[in-house]
């Protein structure tokens, strides 16, 4: 990501250390077990992770839950935010990557699989396979290889948004784009900017920017462009930056206006529009905002917050496709004790602890929809399930150095689209330049 994924509060500078206790049922294929039945695997993992904060908080949950199953295995996890892809590129150059890590750009785990950095998992395929759709095992396979299990997945097609400032406007939540704009103006008209946006993160631009574009064009045009198949020159991504233009050249109903939103993080951006009065009646983000609403603010689910489909621009199959994030859960290195973590992240059991938390979804087609803590957050999870069209964040899958680095490629120069959304074709001719550059590399 949400890469892309919430810096929470602030940015934890512990390492987390769990040490555990032992799993009963489950065996590595290098360990033995006791006569007790209690796995004899024991060893260290280092884990460097993109979670910070809360999202850390809720991964060592987890931990402590495979540790209540291994207790000779101490898995030390280190939350790097969002500066992981650069940290993990000096570390594999360095010849001193950690044992696992948690990459959400399936771009750079594709270009790590390719240089032969990373160690297949196919130790886990069957425990992956009884739990996932195929679809889900298809995105950690790349030359016919297991090399990654997508643990985290969050529904990107969602718009959050303050139920109060709705009511008082008296709009519903609108399914169209042009309902949408429609609403927006209406909203202003009540007293309450309709936008929130966190442009001091650019990847919640390129977020908007994908949804737009798979709205209008579908999901095949929309990988096609993610693969550098289709120049950011061509004439669809003009119109979708024409239409992303709506929302962003309406300065006036923008929280805090161009500048503001050039300022406020995608934390600030959620906490603008569920403070008390609200700054702004809604945010274009994913699933993982509500951990955030109510870890910053006192909204309350249902009455204080809500959540409804990114509005349709094109009638048709695509009308209602799911872009998704994901947390790829990647070895460096092959050991019994990474061997039994990896394969207990791909359990149900893993998925749950955090699923109970919220800020969770998954395609572990075994979790239980009941899981979820209240209605909302079902809700926001559910369109993973029933979607026709599923889609991974095309700037993800993209090389890190165009899709997932902070201040350069899309992310920096969407910030520059924020800045001048009239400036369509300059932004694309640099875009495409970016991209050009990337994909040499």
């Amino acid at each position: 990501m949400t890469r892309k994924r919430i810096a929470f509060l602030a940015v934890c500078a512990l390492t987390l250390v769990f040490v555990g206790v032992a799993w009963a049922g489950v065996s590595s294929s290098k360990g033995t077990r006791h006569a007790t039945g209690v796995s004899a695997v024991s060893g260290s993992i280092s884990f460097d992770g993109i979670w910070t904060a809360g999202e850390a908080k809720a991964f060592g949950a987890v931990i402590a839950a495979f540790n209540k199953k291994f207790p000779k295995v101490k898995v030390n996890y280190k939350p790097v935010g969002n500066n992981l892809p650069t940290v993990l590129e000096t570390a594999v150059a360095g010849g001193h990557p950690p044992d696992m890590a948690d990459i959400a750009q399936p771009g750079a785990v594709a270009q790590l699989a390719k240089q032969g950095k990373l160690k297949p998992i196919t130790y886990a395929k069957s425990t992956i396979a009884s739990n996932f759709a195929p679809a889900w095992q298809a995105l950690g396979t790349y030359s016919g290889k297991l090399y990654a299990l997508v643990f985290k997945a969050a529904n990107k097609s969602v718009v959050w948004y303050n139920v109060p400032a709705f009511k008082q406007a008296g709009v519903q939540p609108p399914k169209t784009f042009t309902q949408l704009l429609s609403d927006a103006k209406t909203i202003k008209a009540s007293g309450t900017p309709a936008y929130s946006i966190g442009g001091a993160e650019g990847w919640t631009l390129t977020d908007m920017f994908e949804n737009i574009y798979l709205r209008t064009f579908g999901a095949a045009k929309y990988e096609a462009l993610g693969q550098h198949k289709i120049k950011w020159t061509d004439p669809s991504v003009t119109t979708a930056l024409t239409t992303m233009g709506k929302i962003l050249g309406d300065t006036s109903n923008i929280a805090g206006g161009t500048s503001g939103a050039l300022q406020y993080s995608f934390n600030q951006s959620v906490t603008n529009a569920f403070t008390t009065p609200p700054k702004a009646a809604m945010v274009f983000e994913a699933d993982f905002v509500g951990s955030v609403i109510l870890a910053s603010t006192k909204a309350k689910s249902g009455t204080g917050f809500n959540t409804f489909v990114w509005p349709q621009i094109t009638p048709g199959p695509d009308a209602s496709a799911v872009e998704i994030g994901g947390d790829l859960m990647v070895a460096f290195r092959d050991t019994p004790a990474i061997e039994a973590f990896m394969k207990y992240l791909a359990t149900p059991q893993a998925a749950e602890i955090w699923a109970k938390q919220g800020g969770f979804g998954t395609g572990n087609k075994n979790v239980p929809a009941s899981v979820y803590p209240d209605p909302v957050t079902k809700a926001a999870e559910a369109p993973l399930l029933t979607a026709k069209s599923v889609v991974f964040d095309m700037s993800d899958g993209q090389p890190p150095a165009f899709g997932g680095t902070a201040g350069q490629g899309e992310w920096g120069l969407f910030q520059k689209f924020l800045q001048s959304p009239s400036n369509v074709t300059g932004i694309q001719q640099q875009l495409e330049s970016a991209a050009t550059a990337a994909y040499k590399k």
